[in-house]
């Protein structure tokens, strides 16, 4: 029988594999040029309906988009037109204006999916894997080095999604909890770390995919929050460590479950 690895030499293989591992995800390289429109309209659509961004949420503004995606102005201006011919978003001019999502399924919605994330799966899979992996070392570097001032933050983020009474305020919250944990570290490339890993499953947009299914996110969600900030509090980083490896697979299981309802059964 094989013995399990232990824990530092697990954190050596993961810093390996962060550091050393070559270049960027594929999923967060550069639109091609020759199809930047259609990579770009495929991405929002995907990420519409995995749930990185809700119904009635706006997209991020244009600039922002530019940003993200490294691709110019009026190739975003002409992918955002096209999710709104599709009804996939509603644009609202003012101040407080921008592309407003409508609707996080459309008929093309399978298609932007397939051509999305079946040419990428290997790597999300394994990107799913490191995010465990990182994600349970970032909360037990929390829980040995969490100050009585870190806790304070936790908490309100943690009341703040058990009483949430939307998708989106629950969006909300469990960013600012998951933010805490990272602060407690005191190491700000550990937080980048996690928010790089974010980005990478999320095609390039820092947010927390928020699907919809029979099971609720919310409870499972909250649940593991709870469990988390009890570990952290307590001081006990082995706990923390077990606890959120297996609550960051919640979002992986979210987007297996997307890529399964456009391909009709489990992706492989």
């Amino acid at each position: 029988m094989t013995s399990e690895p232990e824990p530092g030499d697990e954190f050596s293989r993961v810093l390996d594999r962060v550091l050393l591992g070559g270049g960027p995800s594929s999923s967060l390289r550069p639109v091609r040029v020759t199809s930047a429109v259609d990579e770009v309209t495929d991405r929002l659509l995907t990420a519409t309906a995995v749930g990185d961004f809700l119904p009635g949420e706006r997209l991020p503004a244009e600039r922002e988009l530019t940003a993200l995606l490294h691709v110019s102005r009026p190739t975003v201006r002409e992918a955002v037109a096209r999710l709104q011919a599709l009804g996939v978003v509603e644009i609202r001019r003012g101040r407080n204006g921008g592309a407003f999502v409508r609707d996080s399924w459309t008929e093309s919605s399978a298609a932007a999916v397939r051509r999305t994330l079946l040419p990428r799966w290997t790597e999300f899979e394994q990107l799913f894997d490191l995010r465990g992996l990182v994600e349970g070392m970032v909360a037990a570097t929390a829980a040995r080095r969490r100050r009585p001032e870190d806790l304070e933050p936790m908490r309100e983020a943690l009341a703040a999604h058990l009483s949430a009474s939307t998708p989106r305020e629950e969006q909300a919250a469990d960013s600012a909890f998951h933010q805490a944990i990272c602060a407690a570290t005191h190491n700000p490339q550990i937080a980048r770390l996690s928010r790089d890993l974010l980005t990478r499953i999320s095609l390039g947009f820092p947010v927390e995919p928020w699907g919809k299914g029979e099971r609720s996110h919310h409870e499972r969600a909250g649940h593991g929050h709870t469990a988390l900030y009890e570990a952290v509090a307590a001081g006990a980083p082995e706990r923390a460590q077990e606890i959120a490896r297996e609550h960051f697979m919640i979002s992986a299981e979210m987007i297996r479950e997307v890529l399964a309802r456009v391909r009709g059964g489990e992706p492989s």
